[in-house]
């Protein structure tokens, strides 16, 4: 079967889920399609084509350049069976792949346009071209794959054309062997981290999805014990990261040992990190699965996040962590709850090794490409 998987992030330019989730999704597909990546940056490899948007748009707005790309990537689909695109930034080059060759275009969503408004501050009136690009292409596709059963619920709620047999759950993944505990501290050490004080990590982008402003000041009141440490960057504005920068400096002026690392971190020390905090923190106000928490449990670390989107189909409340409602009192709920946590050590441990327990048990990427190789062949024998 001649596979074509569209994506704007590959390795080594992967900064969110999605990338992630691409990174590992094809990593196991190859091994059972006849495979070919398509993606944003320079060059070619074997089994991967880059793309970059036109150099005659290096000004225009964001969306203009996507479709750029888009185009690109469908004019070197000839040949391929199926096309599978990943978020916007890919979609409309599946959707124009199947008009243009006749195949069948799979599109995963692993977020919807209509539910990130404040997409708008990113992109201006290209907000509206994103949108236009997503409903087109999802209306049309031949299956749409959700990450998670809430996903599929936004999903027709947003798009009510949409067939809902042609919407299908298959939820993130995650390589546990890749995300494990590491009893190493050299990083802890390098990044100036205390090792005799717990801390409590997010991993993230700064962006409002993400609930970065909502978990700084939420920090400000849990045990002044606590440490802080925020892998944060790829601000999504300039005005993002103004408030970003403007709520660390207050929260430095409160407590002490808050660390803020702005960069992109290796990922055997990003699991590190993960393995030796004493909770992880998501505190998303829109996540349709959020890998990230399943990158923290198989590390073996408990979980604080918030109950939104397909959050709880990973974290099991009071068993691998604890969820806090999207109410008016969400911050004051994420200090509770980090409290909690760090306030019992051991009842952490027990949530930490459940987490990877059910990790390990129900999301390998191994089973995630065997359901889609057959949403593969159930699509191509009734497109």
């Amino acid at each position: 079967m001649r596979v074509g998987l569209l994506t704007r992030e590959y390795p080594p330019d992967v900064y969110g889920g999605a990338g992630v989730h691409v990174e590992f999704l094809a990593r196991e597909l190859a091994s059972l399609v006849d495979l070919d990546v398509h993606c944003w940056g320079e060059g070619r490899a074997a089994g991967v084509v880059r793309h970059r948007p036109w150099t005659a748009l290096d000004r225009a707005n964001d969306a203009l350049r996507t479709f750029s790309v888009d185009l690109s990537i469908a004019a070197e689909l000839e040949g391929r069976e199926l096309v599978h695109s990943h978020t916007w930034y890919a979609n409309l080059a599946g959707h124009l792949a199947k008009l243009l060759y006749g195949v069948p275009h799979i599109m995963t969503a692993h977020s919807l346009e209509p539910l990130r408004p404040w997409k708008a501050e990113q992109l201006g009136g290209g907000y509206a071209l994103s949108g236009w690009a997503e409903r087109t292409a999802i209306e049309a596709a031949d299956a749409v794959i959700a990450v998670s059963g809430a996903m599929r619920e936004d999903i027709l709620a947003c798009y009510p054309a949409l067939d809902p047999a042609r919407v299908h759950v298959v939820h993130n993944g995650i390589d546990t062997a890749v995300y494990r505990p590491d009893p190493g501290t050299d990083v802890l050490q390098r990044l100036g981290l205390d090792p005799d004080r717990p801390y409590v990590l997010f991993v993230g982008r700064i962006t409002r999805q993400k609930g970065v402003p909502q978990l700084l000041r939420a920090v400000r009141d849990i045990d002044p014990a606590a440490q802080v440490v925020l892998c944060a960057g790829a601000p999504d504005t300039p005005e993002i990261e103004r408030e970003f920068r403007d709520l660390f400096r207050e929260l430095g002026a409160v407590r002490d040992a808050v660390h803020w690392i702005p960069r992109m971190l290796p990922r055997p020390e990003v699991v590190q990190l993960l393995t030796h905090a004493a909770v992880f923190v998501c505190p998303s106000v829109y996540e349709p699965l959020g890998i990230v928490n399943l990158e923290a449990m198989a590390c073996g670390t408990a979980v604080v996040a918030s109950e939104v989107g397909g959050i709880p189909e990973v974290v099991a409340d009071g068993e691998t962590g604890l969820l806090v409602p999207l109410t008016d009192d969400f911050e004051a709920g994420l200090t509770r709850a980090l409290d909690t946590v760090l306030a019992d050590p051991a009842a952490a441990r027990r949530m930490g090794e459940a987490g990877r327990e059910r990790a390990v048990g129900e999301f390998g990427w191994d089973t995630v490409a065997r359901r889609t190789v057959r949403l593969y062949e159930e699509t191509l024998k009734h497109p």
